[in-house]
């Protein structure tokens, strides 16, 4: 998770990812962040992300993030 928390920083500096739950209705993440996001969890969880994964649900907060991340690690 800090790894995560990490690449979001870097991705979206100032925001506390551990506290937010509503990162896609607060408009924290946008799509252009989220591409970049994407592209920089692919390389490093070495997964793949989809367009079928990139939906709101898997966004909203650091730890759906996370879970994601965890179930595409298990496929």
């Amino acid at each position: 998770m800090e790894q995560l928390i990490e690449i979001l920083n870097s991705v979206k500096p100032g925001v506390d990812f551990k506290k937010e739950q509503n990162l896609i209705e607060d408009h924290i993440l946008d799509s252009l962040t989220i591409v970049m996001l994407v592209a920089q969890l692919n390389d490093e969880f070495d997964i793949e992300i989809t367009p079928l994964d990139i939906v709101p649900e898997n966004f909203k907060s650091a730890e759906a993030i996370y879970k994601m991340i965890e179930r595409l690690e298990e496929e």
